[in-house]
């Protein structure tokens, strides 16, 4: 048996002695892995955008009087601007950190665009919700902003990190790639 270094073409890592079921297996493991850990920033990241809203909106601690009490999608966009640093910090050096590209600039300001979209459809489902339904309790705008306007704002953000922000997966050096114990390459 011998030891065989594994090669990075396009961006995948190909294990000499694996067939394409293995290949499959390989690129699920990642996608499962991207998932596992999105999840886990966009749960801090919500934490942090709960809070935030929940502070303007109703004045929670450390303030006494909710500086924005009237004003729920000003504060659902805030919010969600705090929590946006909070997940491309997250993202970018942890979960994509493989495929992150090398100028930081470009890829906060590609990720700023796709929480846009993300900000639009979470502000929308506010507005929708307290002015045209008329749902104007802290409770309404939590349910509208962090359960709907959650849910399809992760399946957007998630597709367009992946399709957009970080698309390139980062040249692996020699010494990082990982062995493998299979036949000799030909």
């Amino acid at each position: 048996m011998q030891v065989a270094r594994t090669t990075q073409k396009g961006g995948q890592v190909l294990q000499p002695g694996r067939g394409q079921v293995g290949r499959l297996r390989a690129a699920i493991g990642v996608v499962y892995r991207e998932i596992a850990k999105f999840g886990v920033v966009g749960a801090v990241a919500f934490v942090v955008d709960v809070y935030v809203f929940n502070l303007l909106r109703t004045g929670i601690w450390p303030l006494h009087e909710a500086p924005l009490a009237n004003k729920a999608v000003t504060a659902s966009i805030l919010s969600t601007a705090a929590a946006t640093v909070v997940a491309w910090v997250g993202n970018r050096y942890w979960t994509f950190r493989h495929r992150r590209r090398a100028a930081a600039h470009r890829e906060f300001t590609l990720f700023v665009l796709m929480n846009v979209g993300g900000l639009a459809i979470s502000a929308g489902c506010v507005a929708i919700s307290h002015y045209l339904l008329g749902f104007t309790s802290a409770l309404a705008d939590n349910i509208a902003k962090n359960v709907v306007g959650l849910a399809l704002g992760t399946i957007f953000r998630f597709w367009a990190y992946r399709r957009f922000v970080f698309s390139e997966p980062r040249e692996t050096p020699e010494a990082e790639l990982p062995l493998s114990v299979g036949p000799p390459l030909p």
